[in-house]
C-alpha cells in the first residue's frame, strides 16, 4: 500500500505565496500513476484542486487556475519516491482548508476516488 505524507502548510497572510509537498513512499501498486491534490474547509465537502499525470499533463479546478501550479518528480529507481508539489501564489482567505495529496488511476484521482489519500496539511490564509 502506498503512503502519502504531505508537508508544507502554515499560516500566511493573503497575498503570500505557499508550497506544499507530497511524497508517496511504500512499494507501488500502480505503474506510472497520477498525483493530485484536494482541499476540504470547514462545513464543505471535499474539493478537487488539481491533477498532474505521470507524463506531466495538468488539469485545475476553475477557482485556482492562474494561481497555483502543480509539479512532480518521478522517482527513477526503487528506492526514489515519486513527489508532488503544489505552488500556491496570490493566496486567499477562501483558499483556507485542509489540503490532500492523492495517488492513483489518472480519472480516480480526477474524480474524487484515488487509490490512496494523504493524512492533510493545514493552509491557513489570513485577510
Amino acid at each position: 500500500q502506498v503512503q502519502l505524507v504531505e508537508s508544507g502548510g502554515g499560516l500566511v497572510q493573503a497575498g503570500d505565496s505557499l508550497r506544499l509537498s507530497c511524497a508517496a513512499a511504500g512499494p507501488t501498486f500502480l505503474d506510472h500513476y497520477a498525483m493530485g491534490w484536494f482541499r476540504q474547509s470547514p462545513a464543505k465537502e471535499r474539493e478537487f484542486v488539481a491533477v498532474i499525470s505521470y507524463s506531466g499533463s495538468t488539469f485545475y479546478a476553475a477557482s485556482v487556475k492562474g494561481r497555483f501550479t502543480i509539479s512532480r518528480d518521478n522517482a527513477d529507481n526503487d528506492n526514489a519516491k515519486n513527489t508532488v508539489y503544489l505552488q500556491m501564489n496570490s493566496l486567499k482567505p477562501e483558499d483556507t482548508a485542509v489540503y490532500y495529496c492523492a495517488a492513483g488511476n489518472g480519472p480516480d484521482v480526477l474524480g474524487g476516488t484515488p487509490q490512496a489519500w494523504g493524512q492533510g496539511t493545514q493552509v491557513t490564509v489570513s485577510a
